[in-house]
């Protein structure tokens, strides 16, 4: 009874801040699997997402969305949490029992962690997302202490955050707006100086719509690769990253006809990364 009391604490310490938009559906699956207090961000649904949650699930806080917001629609979350870890997860993610109450075990004994990333199982098979693997293998040196291998990137559906270490970082930017917008947070929270750590036994499912576009996701990702670079990066970084769109299939040209609407706010906002956070980037890149 005690180990379940104070597991049931550590719980209580993390929000889990989940994003939808248009997926009610997917909703009714995932949200009675979620522990603890759930804040669910609609982004301007047109489904009867928020009236469908509010009827059916009356524990899950309902903040509802005039228009789509895109990943910042997180960052409002996080400000609504009264908790002092926050733990994201898409319309068709959840996390595993116990998870968030050891993701708050290991925050509260690492007050430097600012960012887990935690091992992602994907679909009823559970097989761990690739990105899992390159995170379990980084080649960036562990800071003593530190509760998993060091990382430079996370998914953010199976992503726990420290709610002052996000928040002072900025969060998500609506430059990027959605799809690829981890990479930017996560070298800011690093250059500001907290860890972000893979930790293999913190576990969430994901269970991806199969109805995904994978040529507009292709394209999103070469447009928010160049917006990323020219947030934070060296120039050469930019041009590589444009020119490898250039090369690459239909989708990723068409990524980058979508970035000169954006690029005034990227270079308004852009600011070089210390260089011991571009020479760790510059590692996980093999350059």
């Amino acid at each position: 009874m005690a180990v379940r009391a104070v597991g049931a604490e550590a719980a209580g310490r993390v929000t889990t801040v989940v994003v939808s938009r248009d997926r009610a559906l997917a909703l009714t699956r995932s949200l009675p699997r979620h522990d603890g207090r759930v804040v669910l961000v609609d982004n301007g649904s047109r489904d009867g997402t928020a009236e469908l949650v509010r009827r059916r699930f009356p524990h899950v806080e309902v903040v509802e969305l005039d228009e789509n917001r895109g990943a910042t629609a997180r960052n409002l979350g996080v400000h609504l949490a009264r908790t002092p870890y926050v733990a994201f997860a898409d319309d068709d993610s959840w996390w595993a029992p116990g998870a968030l109450a050891r993701a708050a075990e290991i925050f509260d004994a690492h007050p430097r962690l600012g960012l887990l990333a935690a091992r992602v199982l994907v679909g009823p098979g559970e097989r761990p997302d690739p990105v899992c693997a390159l995170m379990a293998a980084s080649p960036l040196p562990a800071e003593p202490g530190m509760p998993g291998p060091g990382v430079l990137g996370f998914l953010a559906c199976g992503a726990v955050v420290r709610r002052e270490a996000f928040l002072a970082c900025g969060g998500f930017d609506d430059v990027v707006f959605f799809f690829g917008e981890e990479e930017r947070l996560a070298a800011d929270m690093a250059a500001a100086g907290w860890w972000l750590a893979y930790v293999d036994d913190v576990v969430a499912h994901h269970h991806p719509s199969p109805s995904r576009d994978p040529a507009a996701r292709r394209a999103l990702a070469a447009r928010n690769a160049v917006l990323t670079a020219v947030l934070r990066r060296p120039w050469r970084v930019v041009a590589r990253r444009t020119l490898a769109a250039v090369l690459g299939d239909p989708a990723a040209r068409r990524g980058l006809l979508a970035v000169p609407p954006r690029l005034g706010r990227a270079l308004a906002c852009r600011r070089r990364l210390p260089a011991p956070i571009e020479e760790a980037l510059r590692t996980l890149e093999g350059l």
